[in-house]
């Protein structure tokens, strides 16, 4: 049999023979989290689009956590979890994706595009909080697709994706867990005009500027090195 053969013979068996160029750096101890769910979700067939979605929908619920804080304010405690949950379903997708053999290059597109989705919607629930200026909010929104966006670049013109930079996807929500918790225990201070959840994603916006500076760089030298 042909190798042409045997990858007809795969696909028609509901296995893909597509491996991705390159993953997200991941804990190992964060990977480990997730080992049982990947067998169980492969045992049971469950596809990695439903996980891809169920994380777009803890993101809706950390945003509602966020946006209803100012009444209930025991909800900044609970919303980062959420945000947590949906980092973790995230990795979740792209280990089911490899490991049931159903990674493609439409897998990539889904595992990417609710992520930028969940950012925006985190963001947003923050901005509308009632704890801060919204304007700040919806800037620290634009400001964390932006870097997946110049992430992808390196990708698109085909070198690599960079993942670089200080102000990564989980540090953006380690970022909001520490903001969200001082406004909890410190009951919602100003220091000095801003407050906590000001001052949280005015961190954000400056540590997304670095990172896409840091992207933009090391994708700009690798595309020489290629020439």
């Amino acid at each position: 049999m042909t190798c042409q053969e045997a990858c007809f013979v795969l696909q028609n068996a509901g296995v893909s023979n597509y491996e991705p160029n390159l993953r997200r750096p991941i804990a190992a101890i964060f990977r480990r989290t997730a080992d049982a769910a990947t067998r169980f979700c492969v045992r049971q067939s469950i596809h990695p689009d439903a996980i891809s979605y169920l994380s777009v929908l803890a993101a809706l619920v950390a945003a509602s956590c966020f946006w209803n804080s100012e009444r209930y304010r025991w909800l900044l405690i609970i919303g980062p979890l959420f945000c947590y949950l949906r980092l973790w379903l995230n990795m979740l997708d792209g280990m089911v994706a490899v490991s049931a053999g159903k990674a493609s290059r439409r897998g990539e597109i889904l595992n990417d595009l609710p992520d930028r989705v969940s950012d925006i919607i985190i963001f947003v629930g923050l901005a509308h909080s009632g704890l801060m200026n919204p304007l700040i909010g919806y800037w620290a929104a634009i400001l964390a697709v932006l870097t997946a966006y110049v992430g992808l670049f390196g990708q698109a013109l085909g070198v690599q994706r960079e993942f670089g930079g200080i102000m990564s996807k989980p540090w953006r929500m380690v970022a909001v867990t520490i903001g969200a918790w001082l406004t909890f225990f410190c009951d919602g201070h100003s220091f000095p005009s801003f407050t906590i959840l000001d001052w949280t994603c005015f961190v954000v916006i400056v540590g997304c500027v670095q990172t896409i500076v840091v992207r933009l760089k090391r994708i700009t030298a690798a595309l020489q090195d290629k020439r």
